[in-house]
């Protein structure tokens, strides 16, 4: 198969934006992605795609938490921030940012629509990424408004792309 076929038709698979964070022993960390899905609900699991290469990746292995953090259509900023478009540190990207966690300590964003705050169970190796599974701890019901997507490789909201 075809790495840039496979990336080109897997853009218009329109997922919704997520901030994945973690903190603990290993420091803090905090990256954007789109592979989040739920696995179960007894127990409440969420498998997490991050890839192997990443600083996030080894963190939050190290830590053993994280939290997913919807994104709303309002969000864009927080997921260019967290994508790494720009050099700022890690600490620097939670700078001013609010700093809440839930059950663990992995940091809860502001406003997002949910958060589910998550200790690592298992990591399983697919190619270029890391599956994390994750059993979830708690989750904060956030604002109510529309979901930030990336669809054909922008952010998007439902909106943009039906309209």
């Amino acid at each position: 198969m075809d790495p840039t076929a496979f990336r080109n038709a897997m853009s218009r698979l329109g997922a919704a934006v997520s901030v994945v964070t973690s903190d603990g022993p290993a420091g803090i960390c905090g990256t954007t992605v789109t592979a989040v899905s739920s696995v179960t609900d007894t127990p409440a699991t969420l498998l997490v795609c991050i890839n192997r290469n990443s600083w996030a990746n080894r963190t939050i292995r190290a830590n053993g938490n994280l939290c997913v953090n919807v994104l709303s259509e309002a969000d864009v900023a927080l997921a260019n921030l967290f994508a790494g478009r720009s050099s700022l540190s890690m600490e620097d990207r939670f700078a001013g940012l609010e700093r809440r966690s839930l059950a663990t300590d992995a940091p809860l964003l502001p406003g997002v629509l949910a958060a589910f705050d998550c200790t690592v169970q298992e990591v399983v190796e697919a190619g270029t990424h890391s599956i994390f599974l994750a059993r979830v701890e708690d989750i904060l019901l956030g604002r109510d408004a529309g979901a930030l997507i990336y669809f054909q490789r922008r952010f998007s909201t439902l909106s943009t792309i039906t309209g």
